[in-house]
């Protein structure tokens, strides 16, 4: 029902509004759009095919089937054109807002008087859905607040959900909301009406320090005799006989389905010359601007191609004993001062905790209305808007986006987080205060279950330092990774400098485990595997088992993901198999843990909620301890002689 009733705005904007290439999807100074109705589907593909895009009459017909190219919501990658995964009501907008920064970031850094080489409009389509999810509301307060000028959204406001009348749950004033969140607010009180709609348009980008919302009347089901209007419009087939009335009604063939008019398409297909012309036109403004400009020129094709500069690796720093105890966030702030200057693409902030997250750029400006080439953002306390708009900033290209909180906030986070996952982007994230070891802010603070929780969402690479070396590979490899998102989990308290001139060095975190230290000997009776914090526990372990004459090897296991992807030789390598004696421990719940201590080891973890004290005290009444891992180790040993 919903393209029915949209048509004339997909319409207007692919024929007479957007400035895109159908035969260069990719090319980087398009306007964006993006369907954050995603339930709306066909109306995106339909746009395509008409557009050129590539999608054929067959694609269509194949519609929400096996291996299309046209499942039930747009999926980033499945087809050229479709700018992010859409669907989950909310994040679209958010997106969208994500692409806006992006553009506005870019324009600031690298368009010169007479040389607007970024410049662009990201425009989207929502729904009542979307603004009733709290995350629209985080999205819009953001993007108004940063005063977005080139986001232009329209709002579907046909007055219906799947379960009936909008009246039974949602009597906003949408115009009133969004005036308060400083957008600039519109009414087009027909959906057919392309004179207004496309007025509409042209004073929403008139507007340049409030991004815009035009709100349009629609009718869902358009012409459809019985069902216009009524949510049985929304998500099910018409039938045949609203079909046939609906054909009446247009005026259209009643025997025929799937019928494209040659000189409609004819007329849609006039995009692919447009296309060519308008990127024809930016190539020749490159052309100049690399004349003018070549330094920033080649910065700019390095940006918009997602490449890192040659020997950037050089500038991670090198941490040694002599550091002394730190943090893992206190070394990832090292770590990120360290790169900003060489990695200029990285640009990020936190949901108002970067005094504790640790994660502001030193000596550069915010990203805020006035100055939109800072690299330090502020998203205020938006967790789930903060991470659908780094999404965004990701898809649109030009920029390598981070953003932190707490691990508990994750929580807020985790449908975004599950996005990015699902369309394969690479944004970062950096979970402070990662388990008990926070202390004094007690239970509702203390992450225990979502380090299982993350690592099951398929594609999720999450990473947790032992220490200072392994939080610069976990960087090292975060920037490199590029198929999926990574998530650096970091921790509040200090944890000892491990001495890397006896154990091993930290780029076996590249492999996502690695022996830290052999046993004596070379061949192990028992085997210690640790993440983050809980390494040094083993260490120390280690050290009384070794002296009670039981070889003891100590496995440091920052990434599961990356471990899951080596080899199996090589795994067999860091935990034999014949070594059935394993202990493993994370200050986490115990689940997922079975895969690598086997059926006869133990895993010594937090299966219950923590509790308000200091670091120490809640270490020793949870068993996080050197001596209750010895205990586990004898107790083992013991198994396997009985």
């Amino acid at each position: 029902g919903t393209p029915m009733a949209l048509a004339p705005i997909a319409h207007l904007l692919y024929s007479r509004v957007m400035r895109h290439s159908p035969q260069d999807p990719h090319w980087p100074d398009r306007d964006r759009f993006v369907l954050s109705a995603g339930h709306a589907s066909m109306l995106l593909y339909g746009a395509l095919f008409l557009s050129g895009y590539g999608l054929s009459l067959d694609d269509l017909k194949n519609f929400r089937q096996w291996g299309s190219k046209t499942p039930g919501h747009p999926e980033y990658g499945h087809a050229p054109g479709i700018e992010t995964t859409t669907g989950p009501l909310g994040q679209g907008l958010a997106n969208a807002v994500g692409m806006a920064i992006a553009e506005a970031h870019l324009a600031a850094r690298f368009n010169q008087p007479g040389h607007d080489v970024v410049h662009h409009f990201t425009y989207g389509i929502c729904s009542d859905g979307d603004l009733m999810e709290g995350m629209s509301h985080e999205a819009a307060s953001l993007a108004g607040h940063l005063k977005l000028g080139k986001l232009i959204f329209f709002y579907d406001d046909n007055h219906i959900t799947i379960e009936g009348s909008t009246d039974l749950a949602f009597s906003d004033d949408t115009g009133k909301r969004f005036e308060a969140y400083h957008w600039h607010v519109q009414h087009v009180a027909d959906a057919n009406d392309l004179g207004a709609l496309e007025r509409a348009v042209a004073a929403a980008q008139a507007v340049t320090d409030r991004p815009s919302l035009i709100i349009v009347r629609s009718h869902i089901g358009y012409g459809a005799p019985h069902k216009q209007d009524t949510a049985a419009a929304h998500g099910a087939a018409l039938g045949k006989e609203e079909v046939a009335g609906a054909k009446r009604f247009y005026g259209w063939p009643e025997n025929e389905t799937f019928r494209v008019p040659s000189e409609a398409l004819d007329h849609a297909r006039k995009a692919v010359d447009r296309g060519r012309a308008a990127e024809a036109a930016w190539d020749a403004k490159m052309a100049a601007y690399a004349k003018a400009h070549p330094e920033l020129a080649t910065e700019l094709k390095a940006a918009l191609a997602g490449e890192l500069p040659a020997g950037w690796e050089k500038a991670l720093p090198q941490f040694t004993v002599k550091d002394g105890a730190m943090a893992t966030r206190a070394a990832s702030a090292k770590v990120i001062n360290a790169l900003a200057p060489v990695v200029k693409t990285l640009i990020g902030g936190s949901a108002d905790l970067a005094e504790s997250t640790l994660t502001l750029i030193k000596g550069e400006a915010d990203f805020a209305a006035g100055t939109p080439a800072g690299r330090n953002m502020h998203f205020g306390i938006r967790e789930l808007g903060m991470s659908a708009v780094l999404n965004g900033m990701y898809l649109h290209g030009g920029v390598r986006p981070y953003g932190a909180t707490f691990l508990v906030f994750s929580d807020y986070a985790r449908p975004a987080l599950r996005l990015a996952a699902l369309m394969g982007i690479a944004p970062i994230w950096v979970f402070t205060h990662d388990s008990v070891g926070l202390g004094e802010d007690g239970p509702t603070h203390q992450p225990v279950e979502h380090l299982a929780a993350l690592r099951a969402i398929p594609n999720m690479t999450l990473i947790r330092p032992c220490d200072a070396a392994e939080t610069a590979a976990a960087w090292e490899a975060a920037l490199k990774h590029t198929t999926g998102p990574v998530l650096l989990v970091l921790t509040r308290q200090k944890l000892p400098a491990l001495d890397r001139t006896v154990l091993a060095g930290a780029a076996g975190l590249a492999k996502g485990a690695y022996v830290l230290a052999e046993a004596a000997g070379g061949t192990p009776a028992a085997l210690l595997i640790g993440t983050g914090s809980e390494v040094a526990i083993c260490l120390a372990a280690r050290e009384i088992l070794e002296a009670d004459g039981v070889p003891t090897r100590v496995v440091s296991m920052p990434c599961v993901a990356f471990f899951e992807r080596q080899s199996e030789s090589y795994r067999d390598t860091v935990l034999p198999p014949q070594v059935a004696t394993r202990v493993a421990v994370e200050a986490a719940v115990s689940q997922g843990w079975e895969r690598w201590i086997g059926p006869r080891g133990a895993m010594i973890g937090v299966d219950r909620f923590g509790a308000s004290a200091p670091a120490e005290r809640i270490y020793q009444e949870l068993g996080l301890t050197p001596e209750r891992v010895v205990e586990r180790v004898r107790a083992l040993v013991r198994q396997e002689g009985a």
